[in-house]
């Protein structure tokens, strides 16, 4: 049997594989370069073209580009009305910002167990955690498979709360053929450069919702608006803008918009290429002893932006941290997603203990996100697939 590179063999590669990298071709460059020609660095035309994009893309009737994911996960709560005293329920298994929204506007977060084999929050541990309280959902759209958006909108609309769908991870999926992002109360999109499509930071917020599009715009800005319908009193001229709410600097500049909008151009095609990592993926650790892949619904057609395998300790005689050493010894260079939001001190000093979703605390202790980009080559993937298989059956026990 093979001695993996971290016994003393040969490691499958000589070159490094991260686990996420952005792929950025001419017809970028060009967009970003005419861009800085131009007569608009920020707040121009780009920005508009950017939103009408995006709801061209994913059929929603509204769109709000702002300055990151985060950005935008907070104006969607501010939106939605979420504000001291109220309960935000979302998932521990995602970045901090998916509950950090809720505390920014002063609610409280409420954190949702997994289910344990789509990794997805579970709508029925979301109907447990409704309270009077109860103001949202953030759900998030882990790895890019879309949540079960049918069951979550009928308990949201059913407890009149808002759902909101952290699609930080979700463009390009579809949800029962239907794009992600036209069918949550509001979706909020991430363009970070380990993402689908990058802008090298950006966001977006979607929503088929009027009253809550002119208060994203209006939180997105300062509170600030030139808008004469919205106007309180007379105009003194064509300078006069008016404050109307405690708002943000969250724009968006024209740079970030053109190559979010270049990169839209390569959707289907960054799209087709992670379909098929995954699927070679699938079929490589399928049958595979001591590892686990992530299940998908039906509903789901799902462009992945995470690939998660699951390390079983009890077929193994090592554990997952020692499993991601081995890979880093073949120069396959990974990462976990995601440390469970509560274990944070910061969320320890809010009064959050260990135990409360078992499912995703159990999930934690045995993931691992190998590679998948667009860019990564045919050999790319045989490298990984290689190096975990070695592992994999050296390890695996008698």
């Amino acid at each position: 049997m093979e001695k993996p590179a971290i016994e003393g063999g040969r490691a499958v590669r000589e070159s490094k594989i991260y686990y996420g990298h952005q792929y950025i071709d001419e017809a970028d460059i060009r967009a970003v370069v005419d861009v800085l020609r131009s007569d608009y660095l920020t707040c121009g035309p780009k920005i508009t073209q950017l939103e009408e994009r995006l709801c061209e893309i994913t059929g929603a009737k509204y769109a709000v580009a702002c300055s990151n994911g985060t950005a935008a996960l907070h104006i969607a709560c501010l939106a939605a009305g979420v504000g001291a005293g109220d309960e935000v329920i979302t998932t521990p298994i995602t970045f901090a910002a998916s509950a950090n929204c809720a505390l920014y506007c002063g609610a409280r977060p409420v954190f949702a167990d997994i289910d344990a084999q789509t990794y997805n929050i579970a709508p029925a541990s979301v109907e447990k955690c409704v309270t009077e309280k109860s103001k949202a959902v953030v759900a998030v759209d882990f790895t890019g498979q879309s949540v079960e958006l049918d069951e979550l909108l009928q308990i949201c609309k059913d407890k009149g709360m808002v759902l909101i769908e952290d699609g930080a991870h979700v463009i390009g999926t579809k949800y029962k053929g239907k794009p992600n992002g036209s069918i949550a109360d509001m979706t909020t999109f991430s363009f970070h450069p380990v993402k689908t499509v990058t802008g090298g930071e950006g966001g977006a917020v979607l929503t088929n919702n009027r009253d809550y599009y002119e208060k994203l715009l209006l939180y997105r800005t300062h509170g600030i608006t030139r808008d004469e319908k919205l106007l309180e009193h007379p105009s003194d001229g064509a300078w006069y803008y008016e404050q109307l709410a405690l708002g943000y600097n969250y724009r968006m500049t024209d740079m970030q918009a053109a190559l979010i909008i270049s990169q839209l151009d390569k959707l289907e095609m960054f799209s087709k290429r992670r379909k098929e990592i995954v699927a070679q993926y699938d079929e490589a650790f399928a049958t595979l002893k001591g590892i686990a892949v992530q299940k998908e619904i039906p509903e789901s057609d799902t462009t992945r932006h995470l690939y998660i395998l699951r390390i079983k300790p009890e077929e193994l005689t090592i554990d997952r941290k020692q499993f991601f050493e081995a890979l880093a010894a073949e120069n396959v260079c990974c990462n976990v997603h995601y440390i469970p939001t509560y274990y944070f001190p910061y969320y320890e000093k809010l009064g959050y203990k260990r135990g409360i979703c078992p499912n995703a605390e159990k999930l934690y202790e045995e993931i691992i996100s190998l590679p998948l980009y667009y860019a990564m080559t045919d050999e790319d993937v045989e490298s990984v697939i290689g190096a975990v298989r070695k592992i994999a059956m050296y390890y695996a026990k008698q």
